[in-house]
């Protein structure tokens, strides 16, 4: 929205329609006048009058109803003042047919007398209802304070008529209290229209100030009734309700303004009923006998405690509200709300605390091998075994997913030590595994600790005024160090993990940076032990970081795996590697390319897919693609990350396992897994000609690999002689400085046609 909208007449109608509906609320005064007409002393309106004066009220009340139907949002209020006019007119009319027998003449005037108090629930209701949202509570329509108001107002008016000796207080009760429940009536539609319509916050729609005015009027006539004795039906006060009727659907004629609806208030509500109970008491504790002002006080005060029932069950209601607003719905622990809240309240009271951050290790094996079912059983496993450690005034919560938080009220003194102890009680409440759909399960967690003393003395360093925000922060950070570091627990120490808020930021600029084009890739040739022709390079990714420079696979992979990033980054590399090589291959330079993969890109199940569309996209040959994965990537999930492998192999890509030997080596992945190709560990040949074991060792996994007809390619060869020997063992490629660095890949054409491969061994 540009502005508030500005208020029309009836927008969208023909022009015939406006020049008949805008004159029926001038209409509503000769309607008005023709109701007065029958109270005692005025002369009948004859059947004419009565026919014509119905005719223009049922227009008054066609006009709300238009409205109602056109204006959805507001269809409540309109509805009930449409239906209030309807019993209005029905009372008039009863009213008028009573007038014209002489027998029943006298009666006539009652029906007219009452009719406005008829209407009040309707009218009460509908205001209440103005611009409001939909309401839970249980009395959306305020029916019960409205309707105590009245008879509270009615009680204090009948003492006042009293005490102050007016003559009408003589006079039969049916014709003394018509006229003071329409005062009361009026007293409180006018409290409604003012406090409920909110006009303040509706500036730039009048039509609530023309129903404040049009009751405001209405009162004022009927205060001149009533202080005229009951029986000024002529003079000003005979305008009044014409006047009022006239305003009322001036503003049925008007369209709104914008505005957003709000929520019920209980606190009216409750001080409305306060008000009644109060006024109520006291009228009886002035009226000391069974009085008709002392009834309706009575009857006030029940129906005013009645509605602070009701309130107090929406509070018991709201209770329970908030404390599932605080509470995590499926373990029943603390929610992140109420973990935070917690972190402050102490942080308030200046007490020593430990803010633990737990998460658990491989928990998305879990749900991906026995199912989400199985998962959510094991959180609430880890939540009943660490509850276990928690002490009085401890808050044990789940942040989401599967991370938990401690919050640790510490004793006077407490130093990171006793931090670490905490972290380590609750690695030790994982020891043991958990029963699991009828299996074993282990639960192993990273535990990252924040402490914050309860004051600042002795705190030279400010570490006591430590935010909530950036307590959690630091926990955070010690976490992702206990994390990276293969679990267990580590407590935040501002030199060792001061640079992590620098990680995270870098973290972000990996996350915005994947799809702008600093992700570069640097090949380093495989060259043929026997031909010495390079046969293949394997890509290895750098960042140009835009402040940093060219940041190494070291700098910001382990992050990438840890943060997520890992499969939006894989497909980056995989993409250039891909396009690259089929440039290449374009060009006459039919090299095969390596990429390697990481542990959360096997159990991607989507990842050959992805595999084959690029392929095919780029129209490159699928035994062009080696794709690399180490042995620790397979343990980690053995079973998906072999079906993993699996497609991908049946799509022709080849798999090679990296850097073969240095993991929990298992022959039964060379016997199962589809692969074509092992790939020695560069500190294998490092060590190949000054130790005689690790001589055996690749002396015996290459003659292993050829009988399984793998080819073998030997990573970090830096000398001739490495080279030499690999060649006098059988070895089918190598890879290393011996040849060249990784290098750019227009730097690596220079290199293919200046020099090749010049150590060539035949």
């Amino acid at each position: 929205m540009t502005g508030p909208a500005r208020t029309r007449l009836l927008p969208g109608l023909p022009r015939w329609v406006l020049l008949v509906a805008l004159p029926v609320p001038l209409a509503a005064v000769v309607t008005v006048v023709v109701h007065r007409s029958v109270l005692p002393g005025a002369p009948g309106p004859g059947p004419a009058g009565l026919l014509g004066g119905l005719g223009l009220q049922a227009a008054f009340c066609g006009l709300l109803v238009w409205r109602a139907r056109r204006l959805p949002q507001e269809r409540v209020v309109w509805g009930r003042l449409a239906l209030g006019s309807v019993v209005f007119s029905v009372a008039v009319a009863v009213g008028a047919v009573l007038g014209l027998s002489g027998s029943t003449a006298h009666l006539a005037a009652a029906p007219v007398a009452w009719a406005p108090v008829l209407t009040f629930p309707l009218v009460h209701s509908g205001l209440v209802r103005w611009n409001r949202s939909i309401s839970h509570l249980a009395d959306p329509n305020d029916v019960l304070n409205g309707v105590s108001a009245v008879l509270a107002a009615v009680a204090v008016l009948n003492v006042v008529l009293v005490r102050s000796g007016s003559p009408l207080a003589a006079g039969p009760w049916w014709e003394v209290q018509a006229p003071l429940a329409q005062v009361a009536t009026g007293v409180v539609l006018l409290g409604t229209v003012l406090s409920v319509t909110a006009l303040a916050s509706l500036r730039h729609d009048p039509r609530p100030w023309l129903v404040a005015a049009a009751v405001t009027v209405t009162l004022t006539g009927d205060l001149g009734t009533l202080l005229a004795g009951g029986g000024g039906t002529v003079g000003w006060t005979t305008a009044t309700e014409p006047a009022g009727a006239a305003l009322v659907g001036l503003a049925a004629a008007l369209s709104p303004a914008r505005a957003v609806p709000r929520p019920a208030d209980p606190a009216a509500s409750t001080i409305g009923a306060f008000v009644v109970i109060a006024a109520s008491t006291v009228v009886l504790l002035v009226e000391r006998g069974p009085t008709l002002a002392g009834c309706c006080a009575a009857l006030a005060i029940a129906g005013a405690g009645v509605r602070l029932l009701m309130n107090v069950r929406e509070l018991a209601q709201l209770a329970i509200s908030r404390r599932e607003a605080l509470t995590d719905e499926l373990t029943g622990l603390a929610n992140r709300r109420a973990v935070l809240r917690r972190v402050e309240e102490l942080a308030g009271e200046q007490l020593p605390m430990a803010l633990a951050l737990l998460d658990l290790d491989k928990f998305k094996e879990v749900n991906d091998g026995l199912g989400h079912a199985a998962g959510d059983d094991l959180l609430r496993l880890v939540a009943g075994r660490l509850t276990g450690q928690l002490r009085t005034g401890d808050v044990l919560g789940r942040l989401g997913g599967d991370e938990f938080a401690v919050v640790a009220l510490l004793d006077p003194g407490a130093t990171a030590e006793d931090c670490a102890a905490l972290g380590r009680r609750l690695v030790q409440q994982l020891d043991e595994p958990f029963a699991l759909g009828g299996m074993s399960v282990h639960a192993t967690a990273s535990i990252g600790v924040a402490f914050r003393p309860g004051t600042d003395d002795g705190d030279p360093d400010g570490a006591g005024r430590t935010t909530t925000t950036e307590l959690l922060r630091q926990a955070d950070a010690a976490m992702y160090s206990a994390k990276r570091a293969g679990g267990g627990t580590a407590v935040y120490d501002a030199v060792q993990h001061g640079d992590d808020r620098g990680n995270l930021a870098l973290v972000e600029e990996l996350r915005s940076g994947l799809g702008s084009g600093r992700l570069v890739l640097h090949h380093q040739p495989q060259v043929d032990v026997a031909t010495g022709r390079t046969v293949g390079v394997e890509a290895l990714v750098r960042w140009a970081h835009p402040e940093r420079g060219l940041l190494s696979p070291a700098e910001f992979l382990p992050l990438a795996e840890v943060h997520g990033l890992m499969r939006p980054l894989t497909d980056e590399v995989l993409r250039r590697a891909v396009t690259q090589a089929a440039a290449w291959r374009r060009a006459g330079r039919d090299l095969r390319m390596s990429v390697n993969l990481s542990a959360s890109n096997l159990l991607d199940v989507d990842l050959p897919w992805r595999v084959a569309e690029l392929l095919r996209d780029a129209q490159l040959p699928a035994d062009r693609l080696v794709l690399e994965i180490t042995e620790s990537v397979l343990l980690s999930d053995p079973e998906r990350s072999l079906a993993v492998v699996g497609r991908l192999a049946d799509l022709g890509v080849t798999v090679s396992i990296d850097d073969f030997g240095t993991g929990y080596s298992s022959l039964s992945y060379l016997r199962d897994l589809p692969v074509a190709e092992l790939k020695l560990d560069r500190s294998f040949t490092a060590d190949l000609l000054t130790d005689g074991r690790t001589e055996a060792i690749v002396a015996s996994t290459i003659t292993l690999a050829h009988r399984l007809g793998l080819r073998v390619v030997a990573e970090g060869v830096e000398r001739e002689e490495t080279l030499v020997h690999l060649a006098g063992l059988g070895c089918d490629e190598t890879q290393g400085h011996l040849h060249s660095a990784p290098l750019p890949a227009d730097r690596l054409e220079t290199w293919l046609d200046r020099a090749g491969a010049p150590l060539a061994v035949s």
